[in-house]
């Protein structure tokens, strides 16, 4: 799916959605489809609207304007026909301290019909958490496995997760991108995660999109943004004072005789373009995600 697809088969639909907090611009004019199935990825820095948006998913926020659409219901007026099918995993690990592991999961199997006791006695054994611990004795590893088992036990349609391995070692980092994995396996199961940490999104994510500043600047799978995203080396026939411009170039560095663009576009019109502004191509490489990223923000 690309910027232009239709939302019709979308599960998560997200038009022109806008909001401000006093004053202040969170989410600037977002249209966001997520289609059934895989994984999608939305990457930005800190503050640049993520959680806002997956609070607006999951009906903590209204819209002020546009709308939001998770499984053709809106989440705010349709709590109950939205919030049972998503599984969730916050960024602090919000979880009650005075239980006892095996209590919290009793207590959220009441609230899922669909709780799954196997799948659930699974996870605990995968992520090696002791059924008895309390809570609060939880390391921050710990606590991101416990709220994942909670999130998943259900096999919700949607699993949708908030910078997922912040703060968490690389170990732990690889459990939970195994688990998000897992949970694709069956087909029509969808994941929505945020993250700050672009090779993570890299690895396992089949759709992304780059959000800074509250506003979309990039929306594809990833497969397709890394197809139209080139870094070009030019040399020119003679020494230049500064770059000159090249059609879908994103950022240029370099002095002299050669200088080195990052461009968005097919390459083969590049190589075109080089050729109108008198260089040859000397040297073309794929970009990473994070890369690409920084070459859209500084854009």
């Amino acid at each position: 799916m690309t910027d232009a697809t239709s939302a019709t088969d979308c599960l998560v639909s997200i038009e022109h959605l806008s909001r401000r907090f006093e004053g202040k611009v969170a989410l600037d004019d977002v249209t966001l489809h997520v289609p059934r199935g895989g994984v999608f990825g939305l990457i930005g820095g800190n503050g640049a609207g993520k959680t806002t948006l997956i609070r607006h998913l999951l009906g903590m926020l209204s819209a002020q304007s546009g709308s939001v659409r998770v499984f053709g219901f809106d989440p705010v007026a349709n709590p109950v026909e939205v919030l049972g099918r998503i599984g969730y995993l916050s960024e602090d690990r919000e979880l009650p301290n005075w239980m006892r592991v095996h209590e919290l999961i009793r207590y959220t199997r009441a609230f899922y019909p669909s709780w799954d006791p196997l799948y659930a006695e699974e996870l605990l054994d995968a992520f090696q958490l002791d059924a008895q611990a309390h809570v609060k004795s939880l390391s921050r590893g710990q606590r991101a496995r416990m709220g994942l088992l909670i999130a998943l036990a259900h096999r919700p349609e949607l699993l949708v997760l908030d910078e997922p391995s912040s703060g968490l070692d690389p170990v732990v980092r690889r459990d939970i991108l195994g688990s998000i994995i897992r949970t694709i396996a069956d087909d029509g199961r969808t994941v929505f995660f945020s993250s700050h940490l672009l090779d993570e999104v890299e690895q396992v994510a089949d759709h992304v999109a780059i959000i800074h500043q509250g506003r979309l600047l990039l929306n594809s799978t990833i497969d397709h943004i890394k197809a139209t995203h080139h870094r070009l080396t030019l040399r020119f026939n003679h020494v230049l004072p500064t770059a000159p411009p090249l059609p879908g170039a994103l950022t240029v560095d370099g002095a002299g005789q050669e200088w080195t663009y990052t461009c968005h576009g097919a390459s083969a019109q590049f190589h075109r373009e080089a050729a109108n502004i008198g260089a040859h191509i000397v040297e073309e490489s794929p970009l990473t995600l994070d890369e690409i990223f920084v070459s859209r923000v500084l854009h």
